[in-house]
């Protein structure tokens, strides 16, 4: 009989592994198509194409921290002048996509939002003071709904006519 071995707590590159998957299948679930890049060293783990425009997408694990998820907006790597950390810049990715197990869902942040920033959190209850200025509240960065908001598109169920390669969101 075989032996099953259970793992606590994951290595970051395995959360990063299941980030990726949560975030393509969540992709995939909206009848967008993703796309993933050939080779390593790239600045983005996929793209998601919404019909006329291709979206770079850094994946990210997300921790919640109370009632606020937290995205590290930074990568560590090794380069041929040492180790390297740096956050991510406009013309290296279009957005950070980012995976909470604790909420299940998928958020979506255009680099706008995280470019030069090590860390993003987004709310997902009320402050404790009913402060809402400046509250980048969860809901409103949910895959679909960013998607709709930051690119003007709308993911649409095709007809068993329509050929996903020439399916533009509407």
């Amino acid at each position: 009989m075989p032996s099953v071995w259970c793992v606590n707590e994951l290595t970051p590159s395995q959360k990063g592994a299941a980030a990726e998957a949560e975030i393509a299948a969540a992709v995939i679930r909206l009848r967008l198509g993703v796309l993933r890049p050939l080779g390593e060293g790239w600045r983005y783990d996929l793209a998601i194409d919404i019909g006329e425009k291709l979206l770079r997408i850094q994946c990210k694990w997300a921790s919640r921290n109370g009632d606020v998820i937290d995205a590290r907006c930074v990568t560590n790597r090794h380069t041929p002048h040492g180790y390297k950390r740096t956050t991510y810049k406009a013309d290296e990715i279009d957005a950070i996509a980012a995976y909470s197990p604790d909420t299940d869902r998928c958020y979506l942040l255009p680099v706008d939002e995280i470019v030069g920033r090590t860390m993003i959190s987004l709310r997902i209850a009320p402050t404790r003071n009913n402060q809402a200025r400046h509250v980048r509240w969860a809901k409103d960065y949910e895959l679909e709904r960013a998607i709709k908001r930051y690119w003007d598109g709308r993911p649409t169920l095709p007809t068993s006519t329509d050929n996903p390669r020439s399916r533009a969101i509407r």
